[in-house]
């Protein structure tokens, strides 16, 4: 029983990182169906972002032990700084290219990715060394259940991540703008000639999904502490199995981001606490290959039908 109240919390806490993370490659396929093989480095430069708030603040207070309300001015801080990141990169890369084949939009997203991991990696920016990020939170146990601990960490770290998906899901659904997203979404064309600004929306839609990237960045590196350099093979990994989350729910979903993150999520932790830990990786992508075969267009996703 206490192996199983672990990997359950273990599945959810992952699971609503990585559909966090998956919201921001389905808004943009929603909009412009292509793939921003660059969202992932937004994340990285996220948790990257905290890690210097957090030093600079730090540094100016001169004190060691963070104050409880740092963590909130951290994560808005990385998040505003990303969503102007995540604008420049849609203006200067993504919109000259709105009219060409994706081929050529797919190609622009991997050298803005690699762009954005060897850029990462100077040393006026923050380096090649991992560093450690400032205990933003105390480590305390809320609860305990036989031998599991339900720690703060965790508590916020789920909370924040849920509470920015259940705003998103009220913003898509629940507001004009979320209207003028889906719409756009549907036919970029009728969505204009109906007076939508289109350029607008879809700006605002890669500056949306760049502060959800940066959050999920600020909570990852809140969980693991220790932040890689910017080109390290984990984050590649990381981004890879959010996409898997996008895919399994079905990409151009909100909500199938969210419910294929967490299915992703406890699929993994199962897996490895179950089967084997080492193959933790292989049971997120064969789960992939299966949702492919059987069901192509993801868990919620709809069947796409052209006419020909």
């Amino acid at each position: 029983m206490d192996q199983l109240l672990q990997t359950l919390k273990d599945g959810v806490t992952l699971g609503s990182l990585y559909a966090l993370i998956a919201l921001g490659y389905t808004m943009v396929y929603g909009i412009l169906k292509f793939i921003n093989f660059a969202h992932s480095d937004i994340v990285v430069l996220g948790a990257w972002l905290s890690l210097t708030i957090a030093a600079k603040l730090l540094a100016l207070m001169g004190i060691v032990d963070p104050p409880a309300w740092m963590g909130a001015v951290v994560l808005v801080g990385a998040m505003v700084a990303c969503g102007a990141v995540g604008f420049t990169i849609e203006r200067l890369a993504y919109k000259p290219l709105r009219g060409a084949p994706r081929l050529n939009v797919l190609i622009t997203a991997i050298g803005v990715s690699l762009l954005l991991q060897n850029t990462g990696q100077l040393s006026a920016l923050f380096g090649t060394s991992p560093r450690r990020i400032p205990d933003l939170l105390p480590d305390t146990t809320l609860l305990s259940i036989g031998q599991v601990q339900l720690k703060l960490l965790d508590v916020v770290g789920a909370g924040t991540a849920i509470a920015l998906m259940v705003a998103l899901e009220w913003l898509v659904f629940h507001t004009k703008i979320g209207r003028a997203m889906r719409a756009t979404s549907h036919n970029v064309n009728v969505a204009a000639l109906m007076g939508i600004p289109v350029n607008r929306i879809i700006s605002f839609t890669f500056v949306l999904g760049s502060m959800l990237a940066a959050a999920g960045g600020f909570l990852w590196a809140l969980k693991y502490q220790t932040i890689k350099q910017t080109a390290d093979s984990s984050w590649v990994l990381l981004g890879l199995k959010a996409f898997v989350a996008a895919v399994v729910g079905g990409i151009g979903n909100v909500r199938g981001a969210m419910l294929g993150g967490l299915a992703i999520g406890m699929i993994e932790q199962f897996g490895a606490a179950y089967l084997s830990s080492s193959m933790k990786d292989v049971y997120v992508f064969t789960i992939l290959i299966l949702v492919l075969l059987v069901r192509p267009s993801g868990l919620l996703g709809k069947a796409t039908i052209e006419k020909v």
